[in-house]
This record gives structure tokens, sequence and C-alpha cells, in this order.
């Protein structure tokens, strides 16, 4: 890739990006644009993928909303992502968790990390 591009991709990667992995439960805090009003919104649930790729880095989030799966892909650079904050750590032994798209209730949970 050109060095030019490397450069500029750089430039726009956030200085304290978020720690965390696949499988762990996470809060996401967007910036929602209504009209001229700014507000932050809350989007709580279980990580299941990360897609790396310097800049462009992407998460997916998957949580439960009124017995109806919604799932939210997050650039994890952008600045409409204020912040990412981890509520728990769970353990898991594969990079994707699609598999728990078709599980509900307690099938679609994920084993927490005791320390």
């Amino acid at each position: 890739m050109s060095t030019i591009i490397e450069e500029i991709e750089k430039s726009q990667l956030k200085e304290n990006a978020p720690e965390f992995n696949v499988g762990d439960t996470v809060k996401v805090y967007g910036k929602i644009k209504e009209g001229e009003k700014e507000r932050i919104q809350v989007f709580e649930g279980t990580v299941l993928k990360i897609q790396n790729g310097s800049n462009r880095t992407t998460f997916t989030v998957r949580k439960f909303s009124n017995g109806v799966g919604v799932e939210k892909t997050w650039p994890l650079h952008s600045p409409n992502v204020e912040k990412v904050e981890l509520v728990r750590a769970g353990k898991v032994r594969r990079a994707k968790l699609n598999y728990l798209r078709g599980r509900i209730g307690k099938a679609a949970k994920v084993k927490e990390v005791i320390k």
C-alpha cells in the first residue's frame, strides 16, 4: 500500500482506542443527530465480531430489545462513537459468534471470564 495512504490513515486513528474482544459485553456511547440537536445514546450488547483494517476497523454488537435481536455495526475510530465501555469480559473459542443469531434466552449467553 502507498505510504501516503498509510500516513492519512494513521492520522485518522483514535489515540485511546478501547480494548475489548469478541464475546465481551460492552456499552457503546454513540452520537445521534436529530435535526439540529445532538445526543448520546447507549447501546449495550455482546460483541459478535471485530473486523480489523487500520482506520476502517468495525465491530458488531448484538442485543435483545423487546424480544427481538438487534445488531449494529460500529466503526471503532469514528467521531460518532463517543466511547466504548467494557461491562464484562466473555470467554469464547472463536473469532466470529454468528451462531448466537439463532439462539435466544440462556442459550445466547456467553461464559464470563472470572479473574
